[in-house]
């Protein structure tokens, strides 16, 4: 297998994260996830936003290779019905928005005996984000995931049906953990330094989220008037969908190398930032006191 089909995947995945059905969704997703954090290392923080890359990467693979492997015969009267999907998803993060604007957590505590039930971190629930991920996005990127992933696979070249799917699944997960480790640093380091800001931050992850969640809602709605017969367009989503092509093209001409530079890249410095702050405090605890005079 020549390296063009893999190239071509991983490129595939890493636009599947910018798709104009579902790109506002990923933001409302990380607000949701990380605004409710407690203040982190950045090296925690880090490694925090890595696991919800990789279970977001594993729920949104999954549901499309079992749409495409399983669902393919049916997919014209599923799609038929994704917008409603997408409103609902729309509508929830919108309301979840809210809630953190109001100054509320997303824990709730007393569900289960220990800890209490965390809506925002765990990684079954951060998976079932990129199953709804898939689900709102699946009627704008699920023709290319057919066209090189499925078809390869139907077509009884397992091993390259494989390489496929993970090349593709590469793409979207280095976009996501590139995007999520960079906004949990950041978060990290505006919290370590401005502790008085952190009620604020939260804050602005729910204003990050209802306004995604509102938007996603609506191209959910402007999906079903299409389905409609009304092809006139609309000002929001033309809007929307210069902003998100502007994103994917860049991300196009960086290609999947650069984007695994710059993840490569901010891992170290939040992994090396908390090792250098800890060799500098334990050399000051070791430091001998000055003799008494």
């Amino acid at each position: 297998m020549t390296d063009a089909p893999l190239a071509l995947a991983a490129a595939a995945g890493m636009l599947a994260a910018l798709n104009p059905c579902g790109f506002a969704l990923l933001p409302a997703y990380l607000s949701l996830v990380l605004a409710d954090a407690p203040g982190r290392s950045r090296a925690a923080a880090t490694g925090q936003a890595l696991r919800f890359a990789a279970a977001m990467t594993l729920g949104f693979v999954a549901a499309f290779g079992v749409f495409g492997l399983a669902l393919r015969p049916v997919a014209g009267p599923v799609q038929q019905r994704l917008p409603w999907l997408t409103v609902t998803l729309g509508a929830a993060c919108a309301l979840l928005g809210v809630w953190l604007l109001l100054g509320r957590s997303l824990r709730l505590r007393g569900v289960r005996a220990r800890g209490g039930f965390r809506v925002d971190g765990s990684f079954p629930a951060t998976v079932g984000l990129g199953v709804a991920f898939a689900a709102a996005s699946l009627g704008c990127t699920v023709g290319p995931f057919l066209a090189i992933v499925v078809s390869s696979l139907r077509a009884g070249s397992l091993v390259e049906g494989v390489a496929l799917f993970l090349a593709y699944a590469l793409g979207m997960g280095a976009v996501v953990a590139t995007v999520a480790v960079a906004v949990a640093q950041a978060r990290s380091w505006l919290v370590r330094r401005m502790r008085a800001a952190a009620p604020f931050v939260s804050r602005a992850g729910g204003a990050v989220a209802l306004v995604s969640g509102a938007y996603v809602a609506y191209y959910g709605w402007y999906e079903l008037r299409v389905l409609g017969g009304d092809l006139d367009g609309d000002p929001v989503v033309r809007a929307a969908g210069r902003v998100q092509g502007a994103l994917a093209d860049a991300l196009d001409a960086m290609g999947l190398g650069a984007v695994l530079g710059v993840l490569a890249l901010l891992v170290l410095l939040g992994v090396g930032t908390g090792r250098v702050r800890r060799a500098v405090a334990a050399r000051k605890l070791r430091k001998p006191l000055d003799p008494v005079s």
